[in-house]
């Protein structure tokens, strides 16, 4: 049946960020040999059009999570939001690399909505995952297999062994939890702070969720978090 995790932000950051509008997928069945081209392009187009009218510093998504940055005491145009990294790059360049099409389909879709949307395989988190203000105690595994140790008080993605699989929230994940050809069980996170999140978060999870039916003929569970009802299990 795979691993059972419970998902949640800590009230502290409901408290801290009030406008905070999380969307999550659980999706059990990967796996890292179907097409993905045809989306991938059509979430890219979308993208490319948005750009051609402002740029991504432009977007109300990227405005949102520069101001969350500033709050939290991190230069925004240092430490970039991985929507803003992502639309930057594409932008530059004319495309992404490939990755996996679980990344790759995801990227694409967060290129399209300008929301950060990230990719957890749940076989390599230990215990529940909190998105939580780091004691700095917490341990981060850099993709080359380095350690390193947030900052107290940066948001962090932690995990019940005090793991740290995202560090400055949305801006680094960490190499140990990333999709990998091995990956099945995924959590699937995109969060948004700008005004019309309510509205543009569930339709991106249920854009998403569309994908991940057509092409890996899987169904997977979905959920919008609120201050109210901040858990998701999976």
């Amino acid at each position: 049946m795979g691993i059972t995790v419970y998902f949640q932000h800590e009230p502290a950051l409901w408290r801290d960020f009030p406008a905070l509008v999380p969307g999550v997928l659980h999706a059990r069945g990967i796996t890292p040999d179907v097409p993905v081209d045809a989306p991938v392009a059509r979430y890219a187009a979308a993208a490319a059009e948005r750009l051609a009218a402002a740029p991504e510093s432009g977007f109300p998504e990227v405005q949102a999570w520069r101001r969350a940055f500033s709050t939290l005491g991190i230069k925004p145009t240092q430490y970039r939001c991985a929507s803003e990294s992502l639309l930057r790059r594409f932008r530059k360049d004319g495309s992404l690399p490939r990755i996996h099409p679980l990344i790759d389909l995801c990227n694409a879709v967060s290129l399209a909505y300008g929301i950060p949307v990230g990719v957890f395989d749940l076989s390599r988190v230990g215990g529940d995952l909190e998105v939580r203000y780091a004691t700095g105690d917490e341990a981060y595994e850099t993709f080359s297999g380095g350690v390193e140790r947030p900052d107290a008080g940066e948001v962090v993605f932690a995990d019940g062994r005090g793991r740290a699989h995202s560090r400055r929230w949305t801006n680094r994940q960490s190499g140990r939890s990333a999709v990998r050809t091995t990956t099945s069980d995924v959590l699937i996170i995109a969060e948004a702070l700008h005004d019309t999140a309510p509205q543009d978060v569930p339709k991106l999870v249920s854009a998403l969720a569309d994908e991940l039916r057509a092409t890996w003929s899987i169904e997977p569970t979905t959920g919008v978090l609120t201050r109210e009802a901040p858990g998701f299990t999976c």
